[in-house]
């Protein structure tokens, strides 16, 4: 058995009572029960064979990120089955994946980000890939959070593709160029740009309504305030204590203080339109993970001629990080050889080089990669720097569970868009959601 820990910064979080009734539930179609890794798999008939995998990579990016990996899976004669739902953060996917589960039709394989696949695995649905780690040697080869992030009880569950920083500023180069601005470092030198941008016809700062995009402006915030011990007590401690600190009243705050430097109406977008207003000269900046850069890059943009990027203003030593993974489900073990190629080919250094390079951010090896350009450079040094240094993001279920990241992300939308919410109503409304988080965990 492998021996591991779970990640100082991250945990699975006790609410679980969804995925609880779930499992239920597959105990009465016959899926819960089965042992994780099947004694005697099945070899695929006649060679070929194909996988159905769930995952919501639907941009431009995205697609051409992942068709690496659908590439090399085809070069092993394995048929790549597509199943992408669409929807920043991958919400709607989490909700179809549940559903094909309760209806027996689970597929082969699932994205599946951050402390929520130690859910379903706890739920005993996932394929453990321990052979396949121990023979590529993924614990020597990768980031310790990310190898953290992969076990559950000692197994691994999902198989990583990379890791993205969430504290990324993008701006419009031609603009600062003419106003002879550089990239804000604070949130006062933001301040400052927003001043001088004033009356020029240009919004200062592109944004969407979209809760789970408002809250990623949100956890910047919360990471800038007061570092990652301070953002980790109140994502993934859930300490109620943290946010009755005055801290928090202060980026609740600045957060709808930043109101002003946006686009009025501030209107529910895709992020994909948020990021294109920015380039086209509508917008100056660009709060979002570096998953915006792969983006533009596709639409035949570069760093350093039609926009540039640097860490989101407060957070420059830190990396609030998010990573790409692949969980496999242990329905049909026919499927388990074609799964742990798939596993395998993840972490090849070829996939993870091309994957990460069209996708925006950084491969999980600890070994640089030299085709990495200056953001994933900076990227990539922030996050060699070690966990004291990294923040798990709440938006993107690193650091908690989705009841918990739900009740939050929904909170800090309804706050910003109502504006007879004051700033102290939502700071107890947050403290509330902790505190009951914690009963639920003494329960």
């Amino acid at each position: 058995m492998i021996k591991t820990k779970r990640p100082a910064n991250a945990r699975v979080g006790p609410a679980r009572f969804g995925l609880a009734v779930l499992c239920l539930l597959a105990l009465a179609l016959g899926m819960a029960g089965l042992p994780a890794r099947a004694q005697s798999p099945v070899p695929p008939a006649g060679g070929g064979g194909s996988l159905q995998v769930l995952h919501w990579w639907t941009s431009a990016s995205e697609r051409q990120a992942i068709n690496v990996v659908v590439n090399q899976l085809a070069k092993q004669d394995i048929q790549w089955r597509d199943v992408a739902i669409p929807g920043g953060a991958g919400m709607g996917a989490a909700k179809v994946l549940k559903s094909m589960v309760l209806a027996n039709r689970a597929p082969e394989v699932t994205q599946l980000n951050g402390v929520v696949f130690g859910e379903w695995a706890d739920l005993g649905l996932l394929l453990e890939l321990d052979n396949v780690a121990v023979q590529g040697n993924w614990e020597k080869q990768m980031f310790p959070t990310v190898w953290s992030l992969l076990n559950n009880h000692g197994h691994v569950v999902a198989a990583p593709l990379g890791i993205h920083r969430i504290n990324s500023l993008f701006y419009n180069t031609a603009i600062f160029k003419r106003y002879n601005l550089t990239p804000p470092k604070t949130w006062d030198d933001f301040d400052q740009i927003v001043k001088k941008l004033q009356g020029t016809g240009i919004v200062p700062l592109a944004q969407s309504a979209e809760a789970w995009q408002l809250a990623t402006l949100f956890e910047n915030l919360a990471l800038a305030e007061s570092g990652p011990a301070y953002y980790r007590r109140l994502f993934v401690e859930m300490s109620p204590a943290a946010f009755l600190d005055a801290r928090m009243l202060h980026i609740l705050k600045r957060l709808r203080s930043l109101a002003a430097a946006m686009p009025q109406p501030v209107r529910e977008r895709p992020w994909t339109e948020v990021a294109r207003s920015m380039v086209s000269g509508e917008a100056a900046m660009l709060i979002m993970g570096d998953w915006a850069k792969g983006e533009l890059n596709a639409w035949g943009m570069e760093v350093d001629q039609q926009f540039g990027c640097a860490p989101a203003p407060g957070t420059g030593d830190f990396h609030l990080y998010s990573t790409d993974t692949l969980a496999m489900f242990a329905g049909n073990y026919a499927h388990q050889p074609m799964q742990e190629t798939l596993a395998r080919l993840t972490m090849s250094p070829a996939v993870q080089s091309e994957y990460n390079r069209i996708k925006g951010s950084i491969p999980v090896l600890r070994a640089a990669d030299p085709h990495m350009d200056r953001c994933a450079r900076d990227s990539w040094r922030a996050f060699s720097k070690g966990p004291a240094w990294q923040a798990p993001s709440l938006v993107h279920r690193m650091a908690t569970d989705d009841t918990t990241k739900d009740a939050i992300v929904a909170e800090v939308q309804r706050f910003f868009l109502d504006r007879n919410l004051s700033e102290e109503q939502t700071q107890k409304r947050l403290a509330a959601i902790a505190r009951t988080l914690a009963r639920n965990r003494n329960d």
